[in-house]
């Protein structure tokens, strides 16, 4: 039996409050990353890529995810919209995120700028991907 993702339903509408709050994040990590606070800088931008996440699957699903794994998010994902190539691109650039997530925040992992960069480059393509959809 294939186990359901933990979701909560929300209004569709309310996807443009996570757009804003992935926009508050990144503007927030471009800061960060000038003041070389770069763990703050990844923490944010992965949280960024999330609220980007969860604007999706609210906007096409009305749903949020609601589980601790944030690999959870790539299903919700791929149930919400159409499977294509750029989409299997997009997720693979989310999973790369989500990869950095306990090293950037919990494992004492101490981030460079080349780290940051590498961030970044994912969570640019993902963005743009989200904003294709979104428009």
């Amino acid at each position: 039996m294939v186990k359901k993702v933990p979701r909560k339903k929300y209004d569709s509408a309310k996807y443009s409050n996570f757009l804003k709050v992935a926009d508050n994040f990144s503007q927030a990590a471009d800061i960060a990353a000038e003041f070389e606070y770069y763990n703050a800088a990844g923490v944010l931008i992965i949280h960024s890529a999330i609220a980007l996440a969860d604007s999706v699957t609210i906007r096409f699903s009305s749903v949020k995810c609601t589980g601790e794994n944030h690999y959870e998010v790539i299903k919700l994902l791929q149930e919400s919209v159409a499977d294509s190539k750029s989409t299997a691109k997009a997720l693979t650039h989310f999973e790369k995120l989500i990869d950095h997530k306990n090293a950037v925040s919990y494992q004492g992992e101490v981030y460079q700028q080349k780290d940051i960069t590498i961030l970044l480059k994912h969570f640019y393509r993902f963005e743009k991907w989200v904003k294709s959809l979104i428009g």
